[in-house]
């Protein structure tokens, strides 16, 4: 995948804790990056095979909404995803994403 800064906004947004399930309103939210351009960069992920994915049971949604589409990253998604946020700190293209405490 291309490194943009929206790819590095999410990767950053998905390590800050890499253990935990993600859903696509939070790390959009998280990011700042819309929907629109987050959704097919989950896409290939996916493909990628840095992300697996799965729906939340709708059985346990005690408020009113439609289940919600978890992402969780894999091993590989986690060292590809750290080593893309790690190059671009080097970056100076990235240097408005105050990447610093990499």
């Amino acid at each position: 995948m291309r490194r943009t800064h929206s790819l590095i906004q999410v990767a950053v947004a998905l390590l800050a804790e890499p253990d935990t399930r993600h859903w696509g309103y939070e790390l959009s939210r998280q990011s700042g990056v819309r929907s629109g351009v987050l959704y097919p960069m989950l896409s290939k992920m996916l493909a990628e095979g840095w992300l697996t994915d799965g729906w939340e049971d709708p059985a346990t949604i005690t408020q009113k909404r439609p289940p919600r589409r978890y992402y969780e990253l894999t091993d590989q998604g986690k060292l590809e995803l750290a080593g893309m946020v790690r190059a671009a700190a080097a970056d100076r293209r990235f240097t408005s994403l105050n990447l610093g405490w990499v």
